[in-house]
């Protein structure tokens, strides 16, 4: 699963995504507006917001965010303590707030926490969609308990599809989300993960829930 951090203390970001990375794939932000970009792309299943940033403070970006309707779960990480500035955190949207300097295992716990609430996660931590399973944690994929060998990208894409199931995610969304914004592979990459993840599928009948919207993007919904 993706993690952002929008953080400007970058030995802190670094020591975050070191902390979270047999979990989680991070990426980072140094600075509010470009923190803001990149968190309206819809592409992460948690950020981990510093408030005191420049350009954009953390509030700010929260605000916004929610403006834009990205209901991302929001940690937001702040030197300050006081009850006014957690009403204030909460009050413009975010879903829990840490106070500097934390342990990284409960920053750790409470991610994990947040998208569990947010249906990210089960509490068993297995992704399902009808018999087709991920555990999150080994990266294994089943179909009444058979073990597919979905790997890399394709694996990515599939856990992707299956965290919006029922719901549209455009080629760019996707490309974005598995190859990175810096890319300099081209979009239409996300075409080839798209035709191998459904050649794997098809001995189970699975790739026909795997929908094409046409120059849009792709979809996983029950037939």
């Amino acid at each position: 699963m993706k993690i952002l951090i929008i953080e400007d203390d970058k030995l802190l970001s670094e020591s975050i995504a070191k902390g979270l990375k047999d979990d989680f794939k991070c990426e980072h932000a140094y600075d509010g507006e470009e923190g803001l970009y990149l968190a309206q792309s819809g592409v992460y299943d948690g950020i981990i917001l510093d408030i005191m940033l420049p350009e954009l403070n953390g509030y700010e970006v929260l605000e916004r965010l929610r403006n834009s309707k990205i209901n991302t779960p929001v940690l937001l990480l702040t030197a300050r303590d006081s009850i006014d500035d957690k009403i204030n955190g909460f009050k413009k949207g975010a879903d829990d707030y840490l106070v500097k300097p934390f342990y990284l295992e409960e920053l750790k716990m409470r991610i994990f926490s947040l998208l569990k609430r947010n249906g990210a996660f089960e509490e068993n931590e297995i992704l399902s969609f009808k018999d087709l399973k991920i555990n999150l944690k080994t990266h294994e994929v089943t179909i009444r308990d058979e073990k597919l060998m979905i790997k890399g990208k394709n694996y990515e894409l599939l856990e992707y599809l299956m965290n919006n199931k029922g719901a549209i995610l455009t080629k760019d969304q996707i490309f974005d989300r598995l190859c990175g914004f810096d890319s300099d592979t081209a979009v239409n990459v996300v075409e080839v993960y798209a035709s191998n993840l459904r050649k794997i599928l098809k001995d189970y009948d699975y790739d026909k829930y795997i929908k094409t919207m046409r120059g849009f993007g792709y979809m996983l919904v029950e037939v």
